[in-house]
């Protein structure tokens, strides 16, 4: 094992990555805070916003959570009034999902601070480097996806 006598966990990308990830997850949570939902459900709402009718494998795959998470966090959205699910016509083992009104008002309410969450986060950079930086990141996710870790 190596000691780099003047490291600091920041030199590691892996640390970085995270540290970042967590404080933008945890920027977003406090401004979320008064309407009851966390990040996690807000990702999975915006998603049955956006695409009515999806099933929760598809949920499951788009948010890359497994199914038993992606399973919590629709029961706890159903149980809050965000969302209806209803048997798939085509496959009765499958839930189609579907945001209530209050769900779509919810994303509809909350959008704008996700984006001031993000803007914050990216601020100083020019929109060819967050574009540079999206590029990266998509290709490092890549990279990670065949591994067995998750």
């Amino acid at each position: 094992m190596i000691l780099l006598s003047n490291s600091s966990p920041q030199q590691f990308l892996g640390f970085l990555l995270g540290s970042t990830h967590r404080r933008i997850s945890n920027a977003f949570a406090r401004a979320l805070k008064p309407y009851d939902i966390t990040p996690e459900q807000w990702s999975v709402l915006l998603m049955i916003v956006d695409r009515e009718g999806i099933n929760q494998k598809e949920v499951a795959a788009a948010a890359a959570k497994d199914q038993p998470t992606t399973a919590r966090i629709v029961e706890l959205l159903q149980k809050k009034g965000f969302i209806t699910k209803s048997t798939s016509p085509s496959d009765r083992r499958a839930f189609l999902l579907y945001p209530t009104l209050e769900g779509q008002t919810l994303i509809e309410s909350t959008i704008a601070l996700e984006q001031q969450t993000i803007q914050a986060a990216v601020a100083g950079l020019s929109p060819e480097k967050i574009e540079e930086l999206r590029v990266m990141l998509e290709q490092i996710y890549h990279n990670t996806g065949n591994s067995h870790q998750e």
